[in-house]
């Protein structure tokens, strides 16, 4: 089996391509960043995804920036929507399998009970609506394709939320989070294994949840993190009136992943040891 990877160089492709590696089920692995795939430009998209001819496309290349993507909206929906669309659109003329990245931020956050995949997004920032635009655009062109929702993702290879709480405590600053927004953390690794197995057993086509198991406050998340650290942090809870961001996040954002991922507490904690200083 060949698989093609788009954003390998970015947080969650670093740990990926190295587990698809390991897999005995995967005979290749072709890894692409914007460095040699611009998924924005259709045309390059389609020559260079026929060219490779994969049974199975990873599409890990997005606009993450949630609060940035509220001022550049045209970018973000370029990168998102365009993008997923002509990765969509090659895979459907190849008849590659799609696997997009999605995340929980399709959601309004207003329902009390886990969300489930089959339940109705609605997304309450430009994020989190290009998004779900792309996983339309897979649904619409693709036969063939895994949707995986994950959420609150960080890795050893990128900005997260885990260094942004060391680096600040470090710092020996005040440190406020809200305790309202409520979701699962997912490492990256976790999320690799469960995408590889997902491959493996050739499960059937549709909407998945993956991400931690359990469910947190950020202010909660941060709280573990520095207790499994032994810092002692300047930690305040806030509601969202003293934790402002620039794009609305939905308070509770908890998905049913039916424990395809350790606990959430587990998983830091296997980070964290890991973690180079």
């Amino acid at each position: 089996m060949k698989v093609l990877v788009t954003g390998a160089n970015g947080m969650l492709g670093q740990d990926l391509c190295p587990i698809l590696e390991d897999a005995d089920f995967i005979d290749e692995i072709v890894e692409t960043d914007i460095e040699n795939l611009d998924i924005t430009n259709e045309l390059q998209v389609k020559k260079f995804i026929k060219g490779e001819s994969p049974d199975i496309v990873i599409h890990c290349a997005a606009y993450t920036n949630v609060d940035k993507a509220e001022d550049e909206k045209e970018l973000s929906r370029k990168i998102n929507v365009i993008g997923t669309e002509n990765v969509a659109k090659a895979c459907k003329s190849t008849n590659a399998v799609m696997v997009l990245i999605s995340t929980d931020y399709v959601f309004d956050g207003e329902k009390k009970d886990k969300y489930q995949p089959n339940d109705e997004p609605n997304p309450i920032n430009v994020y989190g609506k290009t998004k779900f635009e792309a996983e339309k655009a897979v649904q619409k062109i693709c036969d063939k394709y895994y949707i995986v929702r994950t959420s609150w993702l960080y890795g050893h290879h990128g900005k997260n939320f885990v260094e942004t709480m060391i680096n600040l405590a470090n710092d020996n600053k005040e440190i406020k989070v809200t305790d309202i927004q409520i979701g699962c953390p997912t490492w990256t690794v976790d999320l690799s294994e469960a995408l590889c197995e997902l491959i493996e057993e050739e499960a059937e086509y549709g909407i998945y949840h993956i991400c931690g198991s359990g469910e947190t406050s950020w202010y909660n998340f941060a709280k573990e993190i520095f207790k499994l650290t032994n810092i002692n942090a300047k930690l305040l809870p806030c509601g969202d009136e003293g934790y402002k961001t620039k794009a609305k996040r939905p308070k509770y954002s908890v998905m049913e992943n039916n424990g395809v991922c350790d606990n959430w507490k587990k998983s830091l904690k296997s980070y964290l040891a890991l973690r180079i200083d």
